[in-house]
């Protein structure tokens, strides 16, 4: 990818291109993964001193710091040189680690555990994500909201947060991106995971209150929770402090949402690919390969021949991936734009929390 600079001033230098191709080897993508094998082992070993914290969140937030004040003020040749030579591993990143992560995701979904959810547990879940996910896409246009952020910030809020956010980045991605385009889309991933934060880490200590004002019992406040906070970690969170059985419940509807995250996916890459198509008429495309490999894992741990260890290892190493690809996506964020132009969406991310927990409230109250 070429680097545009200006003539009467020095442009924010970009370490991230479009993703490699075949004609980059090993060699090639060596410094970059080194860079973000580095950044990976310091989030990873922090996030064991604070747990509450998500190591996702951090990534994404130190990979912004090094690309805003580092990459952001090299000025020099050489260190313009140097900087590109990072280029190819951090592309490869945030493309092939990045969906490897979402393959590894589906290791942790078994579909007879969300089964045990019963009828009226899973319309709750799906209802409140249907309904957040078309309301939040509605509020965006009202708000005028760029249509990418607004697309991430419905799939992170009303399926599981990161991860779905992160599933969703290749369908935001235009091809053929200029550098600016490039920089629009990590800012659109930047601000949709500041909002997940921000409201999830609300909803941790609201909403276990609120369930103790309502007078609802276990199994509802279990329910409402997993089936309205973002984050995986959040859940996990705010409903153990409700109770053990409101925690089994959470993460059980929490693992609902995640087994819708292939369908919006694949849903929204063939609307975005009719969108990109003249005259509106449909082209043939075909499913992510990372979706159709998220699907096989699900069928794999459903089907109870995965052995434990296995399972063990494959969610650690969906941390590190998710984490890895959090970085690398930080280092083409502008935060100084981000900053400037994140108001509307930071309305966006209120009415979308608004929105996610009365419509799993109000399911919760009358059917379940």
């Amino acid at each position: 990818m070429a680097i545009t600079r200006p003539s009467t001033q020095p442009a924010r230098q970009d370490v991230r291109p479009a993703p490699t191709g075949p004609r980059h080897g090993t060699r090639a993508l060596a410094p970059g993964l080194a860079v973000v094998a580095v950044a990976t082992a310091a989030v990873l070993a922090g996030s064991r001193i604070v747990p509450a914290v998500s190591p996702l969140v951090v990534a994404l937030t130190l990979g912004a710091v090094v690309g805003s004040v580092v990459v952001g003020r090299a000025r020099r040749p050489r260190t313009v040189a140097r900087l590109a030579r990072l280029r190819p591993g951090i592309a490869w990143t945030t493309s092939t680690v990045l969906r490897t992560g979402v393959v590894l995701l589906g290791l942790q979904l078994s579909v007879p555990e969300v089964l045990a959810l019963g009828w009226r547990g899973i319309a709750v879940v799906t209802t409140t994500l249907v309904v957040t996910f078309a309301g939040t896409l509605a509020l965006g246009r009202a708000l005028r909201v760029p249509r990418a952020t607004s697309l991430l910030v419905a799939t992170g809020f009303s399926v599981c947060g990161a991860a779905a956010i992160s599933a969703m980045q290749g369908v935001v991605a235009r091809p053929g991106r200029t550098t600016a385009q490039v920089r629009e889309d990590d800012d659109a991933v930047a601000t949709a995971l500041a909002l997940v934060t921000v409201y999830g880490t609300l909803a941790i200590v609201v909403l276990p209150w609120l369930a103790g004002l309502l007078r609802l019992d276990d199994a509802q406040a279990g329910l409402w929770i997993g089936a309205s906070v973002q984050e995986v970690a959040q859940v996990v969170t705010a409903a153990g402090t409700v109770s053990a059985a409101a925690l089994a419940t959470a993460t059980v509807a929490k693992l609902a949402r995640v087994a819708l995250l292939a369908p919006i996916v694949t849903g929204a890459g063939l609307v975005a690919a009719r969108r990109g198509t003249p005259s509106g008429r449909t082209r043939v495309v075909p499913v992510p390969w990372f979706v159709v490999g998220f699907l096989v894992a699900v069928a794999l741990r459903s089907a109870g021949v995965v052995p434990q260890g296995v399972l063990d290892a494959g969610s650690a190493l969906t941390t590190v991936a998710f984490v890895a690809a959090m970085f690398a996506l930080g280092l083409g964020v502008d935060v100084p734009r981000l900053v400037r132009t994140g108001r509307r969406a930071l309305v966006l991310g209120a009415l979308s929390a608004l929105l996610v927990t009365t419509t799993a409230l109000g399911g919760v109250l009358l059917i379940a």
